[in-house]
């Protein structure tokens, strides 16, 4: 007895198609948390005098909470840059993930302290951000302007 097949089909074939429905139940996740935080970023652009459309278009909705907690957007570019030190091997994926792990804490802290919270807010918005977006658009928290981290790189706390 042949116990490699299932049904008419190799063991094979059985992995490919649960590995497919993984990656599709992940795709759904990922489309579901994309349009949550895109609901969140648009109320709390709306919040900061800004348009909601804003928060839309993916890349440009990073610029433009920078703008609104005030932090420079040059660091897009370093974020955006240091993926492409990841073809040196070991050192580029280290710069690449300090830039990453730098430029989300100081997105988080300067979203927070920009919408009056405090740093378990930031905590949230670095590990659920659509989650957190929505509580601040949403809720009672109002805008109070630019209230950037200090920043290492760019010196631009306020």
């Amino acid at each position: 007895m042949d116990y490699t097949t299932v049904g008419n089909y190799g063991a094979e074939d059985a992995m490919l198609a649960i590995i497919g429905i993984f990656y599709i139940v992940f795709m759904i996740i990922v489309l579901v948390a994309s349009i949550i935080s895109i609901i969140g970023m648009w109320k709390m652009f709306t919040k900061a005098k800004e348009e909601g459309w804003k928060a839309i278009i993916p890349v440009y909705n990073l610029y433009t909470l920078c703008k609104i907690i005030g932090i420079s957007p040059w660091w897009l570019l370093i974020v955006f840059g240091s993926a492409l030190l990841g073809i040196i091997p070991f050192v580029g994926y280290i710069v690449e993930m300090a830039a990453l792990i730098y430029f989300g804490i100081l997105l988080s802290v300067s979203t927070a302290n920009s919408f009056g919270k405090d740093i378990g807010y930031a905590v949230g918005i670095y590990f659920l951000a659509p989650v957190f977006y929505c509580i601040l658009g949403f809720g009672k928290a109002e805008y109070i302007g630019p209230k950037p981290m200090k920043d290492i790189i760019f010196n631009n706390a306020q």
